[in-house]
């Protein structure tokens, strides 16, 4: 008699919807501290340490609850799974901040990069800086940044669970 294996699901819905809201939190705070243009690097380490922290405690939760056992194509599934969720709930709140919230967020972005640009490189001609800035205009639409998020989120997904799998890999004694 084969044993029962878990559902993945319960597990992706519940940690997916756990980091999406941490990740809202996060660019709430860094909203209201006026850090969304410009977000100061501890912001962006303390997002990551809580992606992975989640992610983690998501693909151990599913093991436990899969009675110990976790190969690492489980994990990778689970990890990737928790990092969508997130991402479309995140996206979200992204795609509100730059088109309802603040919705001159985009060429506020571009101005601080333009500064930037032109301190950092005293040769750089007003030409020059339109032709790349044209070039890329397909890139900076809200919808782009959305599916950016989410590719972006699942791979970080994929190499958390890929880590965490083989870390936490526990074959039932019947597979190899």
């Amino acid at each position: 008699m084969e044993a029962q294996k878990a559902q993945a699901r319960k597990s992706v819905l519940n940690y997916g919807l756990l980091l999406g809201f941490i990740l809202v939190v996060l660019g709430v705070v860094m909203y209201v501290l006026d850090y969304h243009l410009q977000p100061h690097w501890s912001f962006m380490v303390l997002t990551l340490i809580v992606f992975i922290a989640v992610v983690t405690y998501g693909i151990k939760a599913f093991k436990k609850e899969n009675g110990g056992f976790l190969s690492i194509g489980e994990a990778i599934k689970v990890g990737v799974g928790i990092a969508l969720v997130a991402a479309i709930i995140s996206g979200i709140w992204v795609l509100l901040l730059t088109t309802v919230i603040e919705p001159g967020f985009m060429e506020q972005a571009i101005e601080l990069e333009r500064q930037k640009a032109f301190a950092n490189n005293p040769g750089l001609t007003d030409e020059q800086w339109e032709k790349g800035l044209e070039m890329s205009e397909a890139f900076r639409g809200p919808w782009v940044t959305f599916a950016f998020t989410l590719v972006v989120d699942m791979l970080f997904g994929l190499l958390i669970g890929l880590i965490a799998g083989a870390v936490m890999k526990q074959n039932r004694p019947y597979e190899v």
